[in-house]
């Protein structure tokens, strides 16, 4: 495999820091400064600052309860991240997905490439659920828009399915979507002048949260 590849299935870092890594001259292959684009196997010895990596075997998935205020990245510049919450077994695992900052619940990191693709890529389509509470409540009209016909933002429609969590209380919706682009949730009814109060995401895919607490980490048997 291609020498970034490996280092990022060694170390739980990104493609792009593994090619970083490689052109401040700080891997070695069987002792040999590492080339960007080089091909190594697994019988090869390949360092890192010094130290021999090997990339993870067994699969491993977790779910984990993100809380408010901790971003989904190896690099906080100055914020806190999943990283700093996870048990040390789980911090070589990547994110499935995103969650912005200021937004709770359901997070699914794994080392299984095939499971990230199959949650990820577009034309699988797998649903997510998230519980919405608005500044204000929602304007029938606003809600009709929503569902039926969707929003026009600047990297194109989003249309969301909107459910009342509780009779008689307009601030509070359950949100069902397919979608997933940068901050589409809130942005879409910043659009329409809401302010989003919280937001939480309870589904992703075939997966719940259920009663996981706040920063704890569940397994998922394969």
């Amino acid at each position: 495999m291609r020498i970034n590849k490996y280092i990022a299935q060694s170390t739980g870092i990104s493609r792009r820091m593994a090619d970083r890594a490689v052109a401040a001259g700080r891997v070695t292959i069987n002792g040999v400064t590492a080339e960007a684009g080089s091909a190594v196997s697994t019988d090869e010895t390949v360092q890192l600052d010094g130290r021999t990596i090997t990339p993870v075997v067994n699969t491993v998935t977790v779910m984990f309860h993100k809380p408010v205020g901790c971003v989904v990245s190896r690099e906080g510049q100055g914020s806190l991240t999943i990283y700093d919450l996870l048990p040390d077994e789980y911090r070589l695992l990547k994110p499935i997905g995103r969650l912005d900052k200021n937004t709770s619940g359901l997070l699914l990191l794994t080392n299984d490439g095939n499971l990230a693709n199959e949650l990820t890529h577009p034309r699988y389509a797998k649903t997510k659920i998230y519980e919405v509470t608005l500044g204000k409540p929602l304007e029938p009209l606003h809600r009709q828009m929503i569902n039926d016909h969707g929003i026009n933002l600047e990297d194109g429609n989003s249309q969301l399915q909107l459910e009342r969590i509780a009779d008689g209380d307009d601030t509070r919706w359950r949100i069902t979507m397919t979608e997933g682009r940068n901050r589409q949730i809130r942005r879409t009814f910043e659009s329409l002048n809401y302010y989003v109060a919280a937001l939480h995401r309870t589904h992703f895919g075939s997966y719940a949260l259920g009663d996981l607490q706040p920063r704890r980490v569940q397994v998922i048997t394969p």
